[in-house]
């Protein structure tokens, strides 16, 4: 299972409601926090959620309303009595941007490191995810993120016979483990039916339409877009500031197809994203406009 909550869906600055951008996934005990703007260890509270058990941040860019949180969580982190290390991702000059926060949080329990992303697509592993950053189209340089959870095929009894697997070695093979036995390489596999459907996030913000985001967001669990203006007269806004309308968000789902949308990073002029919901709903039957708070729990199909 893996939880999926939007702590704050504003952009620019903060709402009496309404919190900067941050999206916190749990996973196995552990926590995954995408952006950390102004007010999410208040949203954290909010949701009954905790931040001790945080060990990765992803970082979007580098302007304010994605990264002013950061100082004043990661103490929060350290008051909790946590101790194991936790590693931050972003943009070149990630590094730069830590060493600044460390500046106005100097003493913490526990060590801070961090992974710079290049190129225009970068994948690793983190608390057993497996990430994705891709490059938008921002004013700076800018990363999405698709989160993963992969999902092995079912033990396969009949194929572990014929395959001459001794007994003892069909729990560790389950599991993952390459043992060598006998002169044999034994992989997964030998053991196991054809993978089965995972889980799939994607997370995309501050950014023109790219063909990327319809690509990542394919047939995903869930999609988490920019919808910063709803109103029609602020498109040229959004080409300006490269930032992205709600239709246009609409109109990548629609493509895309994900089972689910939540609209993010609403321009502070969209008091009442809601307004704008019918209309695109029209376009993508499946869209939402969350407030601060809203999550859900993705649980795995019940398919072979």
């Amino acid at each position: 299972m893996l939880d999926v909550a939007l702590l704050g869906t504003g952009g620019m600055m903060p709402l009496p409601k309404r919190w900067l951008t941050s999206c916190m996934m749990r996973y196995n005990g552990s926590s995954l926090l995408i952006d950390c703007g102004e007010g999410t260890q208040i949203a954290l509270r909010e949701l009954g959620w905790s931040c001790k058990p945080l060990d990765a941040i992803l970082i979007t860019h580098f302007h304010a309303d994605h990264i002013a949180g950061l100082p004043g969580l990661l103490l929060t982190m350290g008051n909790s009595d946590r101790t194991e290390p936790v590693t931050i991702y972003g943009p070149k000059g990630i590094g730069r941007i830590l060493q600044a926060v460390r500046v106005i949080a100097p003493e913490l329990p526990f060590e801070t490191h961090f992974k710079e992303i290049q190129g225009n697509e970068s994948s690793f592993s983190v608390i057993g995810l497996d990430v994705t950053a891709f490059r938008v189209n921002h004013r700076v340089p800018c990363y999405a993120y698709e989160v993963s959870v992969k999902r092995g095929g079912r033990f396969d009894v009949e194929k572990a016979r014929r395959n001459n697997i001794p007994l003892k070695l069909w729990s560790p093979l389950q599991k993952g483990a390459v043992i060598e036995y006998e002169g044999r390489t034994l992989t997964p596999d030998l053991v196991l039916g054809r993978a089965r459907r995972g889980l799939k996030v994607v997370y995309a913000t501050d950014t023109r339409p790219t063909p990327d985001i319809t690509r990542h967001a394919m047939d995903a669990d869930l999609l988490i877009i920019e919808g910063m203006y709803g109103e029609h007269d602020k498109d040229d806004n959004a080409r300006r500031h490269k930032h992205m309308t709600m239709p246009e968000a609409a109109a990548i789902a629609r493509e895309a197809n994900p089972k689910a949308m939540w609209y993010t990073h609403y321009s502070p002029s969209l008091v009442r994203p809601d307004d704008y919901l019918k209309e695109m709903q029209a376009v993508f039957p499946r869209a939402e406009t969350p407030r601060d708070g809203h999550f859900t729990s993705l649980s795995f199909d019940d398919e072979e």
